[in-house]
């Protein structure tokens, strides 16, 4: 197969592994399709006009529009992870997403299928972990080849393993660890897990094949934390092993203090508690490569969030999809609370839009930043992200991007900016502003809250915030339009409410 042939499809192009993978397939000049669930997400990406680029719009669980989507493809690369937010048996839906691909790659004609998972004992795993397993074995059902690749730990800027490690080191000096701490573990750099997926399209003999892949090093969990902590400068960590097996408490705590969410955690934990070594190293003859030492992973990831050049993270999974009540298309059977907080600014709409893009993260929320940290602690101490996920950049803002507990599901600069909440609350909630020039040359900015309740606690829930939103939001926009440094002519005002 030559590089001008059909394209190679990838299913997961905007999560951790396939938002690197596909830029390296279009630099070594392969056709690619990508699917996702938006578009608008994937043409947001850095590569998203490249030419050699097609997007697709498809549900996983649409087997009909996946069907379309592998129309006209051989080959494809399944990087599909069950990690949607508020979603709790992960188990099922990765079995119903899988076999929903093995339906439509058998109608669609695909011939081959190259997975990545995870590795562990099947044995000692979780149901969550077991089903991830059973999906290699049922994307054979429908005839394709199947290459299977399984790494113990990924290492990499923005990936679930890196952002626990370097959150921990972080925020702690003196850790307290589960026995876990001293299990052996042999990562490998995200890097080299790229290039061992893009290698396997020039060698067919790796089709039906189950590969382990991890780096040269060995070591255990304490090891890798004193590591990082070298290579990011910190002061030695002192890690204090508790003699006891506290598994769920392991997961809370995990959640509460680093960004990473219980949904990733889990997976994360249930393999730190075992020994995970690769035992079949055939990969290295088939495609030698330079393998990073796990100083080296460190060093590199470090580097990129440094640069603030992290080119995907384990946050991005998320959907930008609005419901039609959010985007107007349908009216909502149930009533939807909105509040309008508008404020008059003598400038121009691109220093309203300056500010705004910076909003959260490192930036802050311009104004009740303690009540912003109290909400994101309430919504950690719940499973939810909380504040800590921050943003992926300081200054710029695109779709599809993770900021604190929200998910960018609209941009139009200068003029918009769409968030959808992520945090655990009884309803689905947005967060806008809206930026519009006026005739006599100022601008209106304006912040528009709403809520679709779920049923009595939704109700209750927007009643107890919703007087809140009247000191916080006046004030952050004042604030806002003292970080632009432009004079208020009117406002904040409220304007409207329901």
């Amino acid at each position: 197969m030559t590089r001008t042939d059909e394209p190679i499809l990838v299913l997961g192009a905007t999560g951790y592994v396939g938002g690197r993978l596909v830029p390296l397939l279009l630099e070594r000049g392969w056709r690619v399709r990508a699917v996702g669930r938006s578009d608008r997400k994937i043409a947001a990406r850095s590569w998203g006009s490249h030419p050699n680029l097609e997007i697709v719009a498809a549900d996983a669980l649409d087997t009909a529009a996946l069907t379309t989507a592998m129309q006209g493809c051989r080959i494809a690369f399944y990087l599909i992870h069950s990690i949607r937010p508020g979603e709790e048996d992960f188990a099922t839906l990765d079995r119903r997403i899988a076999y929903s691909t093995v339906r439509a790659a058998r109608q669609a004609g695909v011939e081959w299928i190259i997975h990545f998972t995870g590795l562990g004992n099947p044995a000692h795993l979780s149901a969550q972990l077991r089903a991830r397993y059973e999906v290699g074995e049922i994307l054979g059902l429908g005839g394709a080849g199947v290459t299977q690749l399984r790494a113990s730990l990924v290492l990499g800027a923005g990936g679930a393993s890196f952002e626990m490690i370097r959150a921990f080191c972080g925020y702690l000096r003196v850790m307290f660890a589960p026995r876990w701490m001293d299990a052996r573990c042999q990562p490998i750099a995200i890097t080299n897990v790229i290039q061992y997926l893009a290698g396997c399209l020039d060698h067919p003999e790796t089709t039906g094949e189950v590969y382990e892949i991890g780096g040269p090093d060995v070591l255990t969990w304490r090891e890798l934390f004193r590591l990082f902590a070298e290579e990011a400068g910190l002061p030695r960590r002192l890690v204090l092993v508790v003699p006891l097996r506290i598994h769920r408490i392991s997961i809370w705590w995990m959640n509460l203090v680093t960004p990473v969410s219980v949904a990733l955690i889990r997976p994360l934990v249930e393999r730190m508690r075992n020994e995970v070594l690769c035992h079949d190293n055939r990969i290295r003859e088939i495609m030698p490569q330079y393998l990073l030492t796990c100083r080296e992973a460190l060093v590199a990831a470090l580097q990129e969030v440094y640069r603030q050049q992290v080119v995907s993270s384990c946050y991005d999974a998320g959907s930008t999809q609005l419901p039609g009540w959010a985007d107007g298309s349908t009216q909502s059977e149930t009533p939807v609370y909105r509040d309008i907080f508008s404020i008059n600014l003598a400038g121009s709409p691109e220093l309203a839009w300056d500010v705004v893009k910076r909003i959260g993260g490192d930036n802050g929320w311009y104004f009740g930043t303690f009540l912003w940290q109290l909400r994101g602690l309430v919504d950690e101490l719940l499973g939810g992200p909380g504040l800590s996920r921050g943003r992926r950049h300081v200054d710029t803002i695109s779709l599809g991007d993770h900021l604190d507990f929200w998910r960018v599901v609209g941009v139009e600069e200068p003029h918009s900016l769409l968030l959808k909440a992520e945090m655990l609350a009884p309803g689905e909630a947005y967060l806008e502003f809206r930026i519009e020039a006026r005739p006599d040359g100022s601008t209106d900015l304006r912040m528009i809250p709403s809520f679709l309740p779920r049923g009595l606690w939704g109700k209750l829930y927007w009643s107890l915030i919703a007087p809140s939103h009247v000191l916080l939001f006046r004030s952050m926009l004042q604030q806002m339009a003292r970080a632009a440094k432009v004079r208020i002519i009117s406002g904040p005002s409220r304007i409207a409410a329901r």
